[in-house]
């Protein structure tokens, strides 16, 4: 087994070359996916985090929202999800009330312009999945998420 070392201050880090490897590997990859969707979206003047922020709303049936409960859902946490929403308010994809019940707050719906966007969205990120479901098995695909869930401790 081979080792690097990684000095950070006065503390010696030991570690496992294919461990920092493999993470490496999922890094790149995410960030890979997530360039690349936005890529696919870019026709419609959205970006990954925008879509993002669309399908909370969606999943949320309705019902309105608060932007701290958007920031605790997003696949990539984000501090900029006020601009976020702005911007999908801008292009009428969502709206903006007041919380009734804490004047704070601000509730935010998609509205049924956004939700056909979504459509047209869904449709453009599934047909950039559909190459790479070959790729890996349906058993390789649940070891593949046992292994990250392992990784996180979960």
């Amino acid at each position: 087994m081979s080792y690097n070392i990684f000095v950070y201050t006065d503390n010696v880090v030991v570690m496992n070359k294919e461990y920092l490897e493999a993470i490496l590997e999922i890094i790149r990859t995410g960030h890979w996916i997530t360039d690349s969707v936005s890529k696919e979206l870019k026709e419609f003047d959205i970006y990954e985090p925008q879509f993002n922020v669309l399908r909370i709303l969606r999943g949320a049936k309705g019902n309105p929202i608060s932007v701290n409960t958007i920031l605790e859902k997003m696949i990539q946490r984000s501090s900029n999800v006020t601009r976020i929403v702005d911007k999908l308010a801008a292009k009428g994809l969502v709206e903006r009330t007041l919380c009734s019940q804490d004047r704070r707050k601000m509730d935010i719906i998609i509205t049924d312009e956004g939700l056909e966007l979504l459509k047209k969205l869904d449709t453009k990120v599934d047909n950039f999945h559909k190459p790479m479901l070959n790729n890996l098995s349906t058993e390789e695909a649940i070891t593949l998420k046992k292994l990250i869930k392992k990784l996180k401790g979960e």
